[in-house]
């Protein structure tokens, strides 16, 4: 498996500025052709330059799967039609603005923030076709930062409870593991783009911590 460290808007924390499904990785508009090219050869994807609430904060205002985007309530018209080339789009119905900080999920689950509400479960769960629950990472509401997950596993916050990793487990049926990106942060939602097919992270991430986030995302 080649993986690669980059960085996006001159930046290590990728997964704020980028988000990636298994067929599209959303990037935003000033990424460098040789940065797109090298997410297509490993990721295995179309790249989609983009904005999101006429932004650069992609990761954080979206989350997305193979079926579906949910994104920021704030998003322009433009941008979700954009988006609906590549499947069903739907703003997020809530106060809390950055989808993509506060939903963590693959293609068949999704775990979010305790306070939203029912109507904006309702929608993600129509929306990406998963079953939707709500839930913290190590005391954190915001689940898309403080972990990834792919079709083969789950990387969290190391501070993660028993508890949670038993909840993720349940809910999530795959491999959980904790890690950190970035030479130690431990939000890692932040510092990766993956799918089932590879993965990057970001340009500070250290050789441990790739190796970690093969084994729980990767390594089947």
């Amino acid at each position: 498996m080649v993986t690669h460290l980059v960085s996006i808007e001159h930046n290590s924390v990728i997964g704020v500025f980028a988000t990636c499904t298994e067929n599209v990785a959303l990037i935003p508009n000033s990424v460098e052709e040789s940065t797109a090219a090298l997410l297509r050869e490993v990721l295995q994807v179309d790249t989609v330059p983009t904005e999101i609430c006429n932004g650069s904060i992609i990761g954080s205002l979206v989350s997305g799967n193979s079926k579906g985007f949910v994104v920021s309530w704030h998003a322009f018209d433009s941008e979700i039609a954009k988006l609906a080339e590549y499947g069903n789009v739907a703003r997020l119905p809530s106060n809390i603005n950055a989808a993509g900080n506060v939903i963590l999920a693959n293609d068949r689950t999704a775990l979010v923030h305790q306070s939203l509400s029912d109507k904006a479960v309702n929608v993600i769960s129509e929306t990406m076709d998963v079953d939707v629950h709500r839930g913290t990472i190590a005391g954190l509401n915001t689940v898309g930062m403080a972990g990834f997950a792919t079709n083969n596993g789950v990387l969290v916050h190391p501070k993660v409870t028993d508890t949670e990793i038993k909840m993720l487990e349940r809910i999530f049926d795959l491999p959980i593991g904790v890690g950190s990106v970035n030479f130690g942060s431990p939000l890692v939602g932040s510092g990766i783009l993956a799918n089932s097919k590879g993965y990057v992270a970001g340009k500070d991430t250290t050789g441990i911590e790739l190796g970690r986030i093969y084994d729980v995302l990767m390594d089947l």
